[in-house]
């Protein structure tokens, strides 16, 4: 049987999002390994994986894996594969590897994965899909992302504000990640836009302490890195967008 490492998305928060298949997977693997942050800067958003997988795995077969942001990146990437290729050591078969959100969607899987095969060759990898934090934070605050012929543009502010900036001039809805570091230059930016009055943000999806409220109503300080915003198209949800 060839050793197989399995992306699982366990979705932004809360437990009851697991797909049954991912659930499955986080029961039956081997082991199951779970990101945290170097120096937990938000504790919450550190363990989010950990908290989800421990509604389906015992905590015998859960292993950490320490990643870092900024320069450290790449050698935290490099040391995860090695940490991947160490369980199978052990004699694991299957290893599920829990990612918040959805493996193939701004996840550490990708890097994981790929120095995780340099080091077994023959590894066979897979994924099981997950609810984004995009979905969740629609689906609880009842915005609608997309009809008919409405375009979508999801991006990281990680990738600079100009960037938002021209999602929001040349798609219909716009979704934000990872900008609660600089909320205060996003939403200067939604209002530029003239699109501030529709917006949502969410933080903390699914968890205790979730915060879903009409953007106009945020406090740029207190919003933590892994938050959401979305920026609808057109009109309210439920009037012309609809018919």
């Amino acid at each position: 049987m060839r050793r197989r490492l399995v992306g699982v998305g366990v979705g932004p928060g809360d437990p009851e999002l697991v797909t049954v298949k991912g659930a499955r997977l986080l029961r039956d693997a081997d082991a199951v390994l779970v990101p945290v942050l170097a120096g937990d800067p938000e504790p919450r958003d550190a363990g989010r994986a950990e908290t989800i997988v421990a509604e389906y795995a015992d905590a015998v077969r859960v292993r950490r894996v320490v990643f870092e942001l900024g320069e450290g990146r790449a050698a935290a990437w490099a040391a995860a594969g090695a940490v991947v290729a160490d369980t199978f050591a052990r004699g694991a078969r299957t290893v599920a590897f829990a990612t918040i959100g959805d493996p193939a969607v701004y996840s550490t899987f990708t890097h994981v994965a790929r120095a995780a095969r340099e080091r077994v060759p023959e590894l066979l990898i897979e994924t099981v899909p997950g609810i984004t934090a995009m979905q969740d934070l629609a689906s609880r605050s009842g915005t609608t992302l997309c009809v008919g012929s409405e375009t979508l543009a999801l991006l990281p502010l990680t990738a600079g504000l100009g960037a938002f900036e021209e999602a929001l001039a040349g798609f219909d809805t716009v979704v934000a990640y990872k900008g609660g570091r600089n909320m205060r230059a996003v939403l200067e930016a939604v209002r530029a836009a003239d699109r501030l009055d529709r917006a949502v943000y969410g933080a903390y999806l699914g968890l205790s302490g979730e915060d879903i409220r009409p953007a106009v109503q945020v406090d740029p300080g207190e919003a933590p890195y892994l938050s959401t915003l979305i920026v609808p198209a057109g009109a309210d949800p439920g009037t012309e967008r609809d018919r």
